[in-house]
């Protein structure tokens, strides 16, 4: 059984002949480059804090205050990770019901277009006055409709790419119809979803970063950089924004790993 065209899984491209040195290597040199013009540019210039603060002044924030920073990463890393979970499982039950019954699919197409251009700015507001500004509940329901969109697309979209002929294999070897799920569909389908997955990851940890600005308790990267900002400490708030991009980071990583390893046996 061939991967629909598309749909070409991590290891093909990540594992290809000297594709593992480039993928690393090349990311780290336009970093280090970035970087340094942008120190360059600070110091040359005299561009003041408020504006942008240089690299070494974020860095010295950084290791001043790691205890802050590695807090706020993980008390947001929480509220992200629960709300991706959530939404990958709505996402995927609402795509198998989809892709089974078409009138469900329908139905739900209106809804998904609603949620997709849902802002997250007007949406937490609102949730805060719901479920009360003491609690998690309204920041990890945020992070979940996030993820919601893009697992629920793309699961759908590979859930439809079996093709007729392999159905018609599986019923002439007096397959069942959970087989034929278990060991058609789904293995069909698993590219698109890690795909789902890779574009949730960072939007999880970016709603729920962007949730904490509206209120709810104290605590996350959210809150940090605020807090730094109206005290007018730039590099610190700098410094809670460059956890948040390594928790984005992470949370990518991972999802990309787990494609990896659930996609290795897969041909190309």
């Amino acid at each position: 059984m061939s991967v629909p065209t598309g749909a070409a899984t991590v290891p093909a491209r990540v594992l290809a002949p000297g594709g593992s040195a480039r993928t690393v290597v090349a990311p780290i040199a336009f970093g280090v480059v970035f970087v340094g013009l942008w120190q360059g540019l600070v110091s040359g210039l005299g561009i003041d804090p408020y504006v942008v603060p240089a690299p070494s002044a974020i860095l010295a924030e950084v290791v001043d205050n790691a205890g802050s920073v590695a807090s706020g990463a993980a008390h947001t890393g929480l509220n992200a990770l629960l709300g991706l979970v959530i939404g990958t499982v709505v996402a995927i039950v609402f795509a198998v019901l989809a892709s089974v019954v078409r009138v469900l699919d329908q139905l739900a197409a209106p809804v998904v277009a609603a949620l997709s251009v849902m802002p997250i700015v007007a949406l937490a507001p609102v949730l805060y006055t719901l479920y009360g500004a003491a609690v998690e509940t309204a920041r990890v329901l945020v992070a979940a409709l996030a993820v919601l969109i893009p697992v629920y697309v793309n699961t759908l979209r590979g859930l439809r790419q079996t093709k007729p002929v392999h159905r018609d294999l599986m019923r002439a070897y007096a397959a069942t119809s959970f087989q034929q799920q278990w060991a058609l569909t789904l293995p069909t389908a698993a590219p698109y979803l890690f795909t789902g997955l890779r574009i949730a990851s960072s939007l999880a940890v970016i709603s729920a970063l962007v949730a904490e600005y509206f209120g709810g308790p104290i605590g996350g990267l959210g809150k940090s950089i605020t807090s730094a900002a109206s005290s007018s400490n730039y590099p610190l708030a700098w410094a809670y924004v460059l956890g948040a991009i390594v928790l984005g980071l992470v949370f990518y990583v991972v999802a990309l790993l787990a494609e990896v390893v659930a996609t290795r046996h897969r041909p190309t």
